[in-house]
């Protein structure tokens, strides 16, 4: 058996694109790294994502060793933060605060996660598989919605959620702004891209 997430749990990763749903988001193992700048020019961004991708591959490895079963990478995704939230608004992206992250199935063992883990240290002795670490994030109740088009040109839909749509259902902010990315931008034209936007909230008290 080869466990999908995104296919296992299309309710979390095939979303409408044209408006925001309702999702509730269980707690879920994810490779986390974590770092700070602009995605686009920072080779700290580069190289955290290339360990990232090397410590799934080799838990995978570790998980198909120990069980004969398999699974798919999940895609790449990103909680975005910043001390100055006009940061994104504007697209001062030096200002910006990033977890990157590939999400596990729940088949997948600390031990699975342990062996995978020393493997790409071992090696990829040049990228920072130090700085990978598993975490368990649960987000709860989220809006979300699938945004075709490039990543800047996202700022009209995050405005709409954030100043009208979270306020008429009585919601506010409950974690930092997720994104899942379904395509490969050295791939797929900008305009193409798909994007997953996540939005955790809670009602306002």
């Amino acid at each position: 058996m080869t466990y999908d997430l995104k296919k296992d749990r299309k309710d979390l990763y095939a979303p409408s694109a044209h408006d925001f749903t309702r999702v509730t988001v269980p707690p879920l193992t994810y490779l986390t790294v974590e770092g700070r700048g602009d995605p686009n020019t920072s080779p700290e961004y580069t190289n955290a994502v290339s360990a990232l991708y090397a410590s799934g591959y080799a838990v995978r490895g570790a998980f198909a060793a120990r069980t004969g079963e398999g699974f798919v990478v999940g895609p790449l995704e990103g909680l975005w933060s910043s001390e100055d939230p006009a940061s994104f608004r504007d697209r001062r992206k030096d200002a910006w605060a990033w977890t990157m992250m590939i999400p596990l199935p729940a088949q997948v063992t600390d031990a699975d996660i342990r062996a995978g883990l020393e493997t790409a240290a071992r090696a990829k002795p040049e990228l920072p598989i130090a700085r990978v670490v598993p975490a368990v994030i649960d987000e709860g109740l989220a809006l979300q919605i699938l945004h075709i088009g490039s990543y800047d040109a996202e700022t009209p839909t995050l405005e709409r959620l954030h100043t009208d749509l979270m306020p008429a259902q009585g919601l506010t902010f409950n974690g930092p702004h997720h994104e899942i990315y379904l395509s490969d931008p050295r791939r797929v034209a900008p305009d193409k891209l798909r994007t997953i936007l996540r939005q955790p909230v809670r009602p306002i008290i």
